[in-house]
């Protein structure tokens, strides 16, 4: 019995075209001295982690004439050495060569034809320092209880004692199904799942009306899960154009000592003064382009969080907020008290959108029609916000990948179409590193952003007090 993408899953595959790649990235700076992780070193490390995280040694599967869900199939051609790259910084590389870099890197869709990661050892960086950076396609992390390629490298201690790598065995792919067989599997999942047969037969006599139908009834789902800011379109923002190819990254820090202070003196969460700062930077960008800033002004965010329970360990329970950012709020204080209770409100009332609703929108069978409704979701999107905010709590201690010190960690969230910018943050070792993905045309000056994200945390902190 083959193991079959889920909706959701699929989804993300068929959103993706050659201007949107859905791939989420990750950039680890670590301490290198005498070169102790070397490309050689790295591959060595992934093949042992490799029984860790099965699927990174599976590619997708079509089935024929579309009748179902795409299925997950050994690679029986996989290379590590493809999948682990090796790149350089002319010595001695520069912050900015390196993130001009994963610029690029970022920009690049992964191959479907083959297991859907990558991941880069790069060479060179100032200060005896390489950096990893990954690339990861959110089909492969099913869950938020899943794990990531670029967890499983990082250990507690340089010896990595605390992870100890699986035993060596030999591994042989097992044969993928043939034509017929991925052709027979379908049909029985339609005779389980009869509500598959009707929404086929719909698709192939080109019920267009009922398919439109049906979109609409979920749209309006999710306009009624986000309640009274969803129905409002998201305001008119030079973060939403038309996007290409080409990305530019830039990054951010805060003391996450510093954060807490903040929030310490003026109540909230940490949740809430970050996206308080992103508020406070996105207002001096604005205003340094020239955008008229005035007091109603704001920025629509969506911000996906965990509503997991903590006895949960599976499945992809995560809702994403809508909060209207005020940007025209010249008062950081005052910013931080409508943030701080705007989050309260819809965490309270339930006014998000769900994770099954989100699922739903796209989730049509066949995925020839379920390619039509993820189109049409990332259609839908554009109107609701104007870009996304993720924060992640990451671990507190040191983390070691082959030895070396990790030091710095930014996240590359995807970009959808028409949306020019995504931020990233997370925490880790003290310290709240932010990455800013975005679109190399529309947002050029996505740098003076990361500056001024680093100069409002420094001015909350000077007038917390």
């Amino acid at each position: 019995m083959v193991e079959r993408l889920t909706p959701l899953d699929a989804s993300f595959l068929y959103l993706e075209d050659p201007d949107t790649p859905m791939h989420v990235g990750g950039v680890l700076v670590l301490e290198s001295p005498s070169g102790v992780l070397d490309h050689e070193a790295l591959v060595d490390l992934v093949r042992a982690r490799l029984p860790l995280v099965p699927r990174y040694r599976q590619r997708v599967l079509e089935v024929p004439g579309h009748l179902a869900n795409p299925v997950w199939v050994d690679d029986p051609d996989f290379d590590v050495s493809y999948h682990v790259r090796r790149s350089a910084l002319p010595r001695p590389g520069t912050e900015e060569q390196l993130l001009d870099l994963v610029a690029r890197l970022t920009a690049r869709p992964l191959d479907h034809r083959r297991p859907l990661w990558e991941m880069y050892l790069v060479e060179g960086l100032a200060g005896d320092r390489t950096a990893v950076v990954t690339k990861t396609h959110p089909a492969l992390v099913d869950g938020l209880s899943a794990i990531d390629i670029g967890q499983v490298i990082l250990d507690l201690s340089p010896d990595g004692a605390e992870v100890p790598s699986p035993e060596a065995v030999e591994w042989r792919p097992r044969r993928p199904p043939g034509s017929v067989a991925l052709v027979w599997e379908a049909v029985e999942d339609y005779l389980q799942r009869p509500s598959a047969v009707v929404e086929t037969a719909r698709t192939a006599a080109g019920d267009v009306r009922a398919t439109a139908a049906r979109w609409a009834g979920v749209a309006g789902g999710l306009l009624a899960a986000a309640a009274r800011t969803a129905v409002r379109p998201a305001p008119v923002s030079p973060l939403n154009a038309p996007i290409g190819r080409q990305r530019r990254f830039a990054v951010a820090r805060a003391s996450l000592d510093d954060v807490k202070a903040v929030r310490k003196a003026h109540s909230g969460t940490v949740n809430d003064v970050l996206l308080t700062v992103v508020t406070g930077a996105l207002r001096e960008w604005l205003l340094s382009r020239g955008e008229p800033v005035v007091g109603s002004t704001s920025v629509r965010a969506l911000v996906p969080v965990s509503v997991r329970n903590e006895d949960d360990e599976t499945g992809n329970q995560v809702s994403s907020l809508l909060i209207d950012l005020p940007v025209g709020e010249p008062n950081p204080w005052v910013r931080l008290a409508r943030i701080s209770y705007a989050m309260r409100g819809l965490t309270q009332n339930g006014q998000s959108v769900g994770a099954d609703t989100l699922s739903a929108l796209s989730g049509f069978a066949p995925p020839t029609l379920h390619a039509l409704g993820a189109r049409a979701a990332s259609g839908l999107s554009r109107r609701l916000f104007n870009l996304v905010v993720t924060n992640v709590p990451g671990p507190q201690a040191p983390l070691y990948a082959g030895g070396a010190r990790m030091i710095e960690v930014y996240p590359v969230v995807p970009l959808v179409r028409g949306q020019g910018l995504a931020i990233g943050m997370t925490s880790y070792d003290g310290t709240v590193y932010v990455g800013l993905n975005a679109d190399r045309d529309s947002l050029s000056d996505v740098h003076v952003l990361a500056d001024l994200i680093e100069q409002e945390v420094a001015f909350l902190v000077e007038t917390a007090t």
